[in-house]
């Protein structure tokens, strides 16, 4: 089964959607149990961080997604769902999960933030959920980026106003800026990939 955390503000039924237009079934999971049993986990995220980790710590589930990454459940994060991987986030002064080595901070460009519509995804690392991305438009919206502390972990850039990290990648684990779910057909591809990484059959 595909999970789709529930932390209390994600945009989940547009994940699950998309995932529908797929063929693919997901569960909301909203605790540590329903992680546990998961053949693949998509974090979605939206809103700021503080909240959310709260949210996450309240539920116990800031454990088990570190627990699922470990085992090396595939995951796939969204967005907000991405940042919360990398240790600290400049808003809220949040604590994260630690999973990734490194921390979010404000996009430093001159153009307007939040960063709202549609953008390329650029240099990217060869992943399989990544096959086919570089040069397709996907859809922003965020202010804040990550800045992961070893380079290798970076899988995809995007410019806005100055080039910043879009895309991470670490074995089984991949965090996007962007919402695929939101980006149309490239979107849908992209989700697809997942699928296909994580060995996840579409239903009947």
């Amino acid at each position: 089964m595909i999970a789709l955390i529930d932390y209390g503000a994600g945009n989940l039924r547009s994940v699950e959607n998309a995932l529908a237009r797929l063929n693919a079934r997901a569960t909301i999971a909203a605790t540590p149990e329903d992680l546990a049993r998961a053949r693949a986990i998509i974090f979605p995220g939206v809103g700021a961080a503080g909240p959310a980790m709260a949210s996450l710590r309240d539920r116990g589930l800031d454990q088990a997604v570190i627990a699922a990454i470990r085992t090396g459940i595939p995951f796939l994060g969204i967005c907000l769902g991405m940042q919360l991987l990398f240790e600290s986030s400049a808003e809220d002064g949040a604590a994260c999960l630690a999973v990734l080595p490194g921390t979010v901070g404000r996009l430093p460009t001159r153009e307007k933030l939040p960063h709202v519509g549609w953008n390329t995804l650029e240099h990217v690392r060869p992943h399989p959920v990544l096959q086919g991305m570089e040069g397709q438009a996907f859809y922003f919206v965020h202010t804040y980026v990550v800045v992961p502390r070893h380079p290798t972990v970076t899988a995809g850039e995007t410019t806005h106003g100055v080039p910043f990290v879009s895309a991470v990648a670490r074995q089984g684990l991949v965090g996007v800026q962007f919402h695929p779910e939101r980006s149309g057909t490239a979107g849908l591809r992209l989700l697809e990939n997942f699928l296909r990484f994580a060995n996840v059959e579409a239903a009947a």
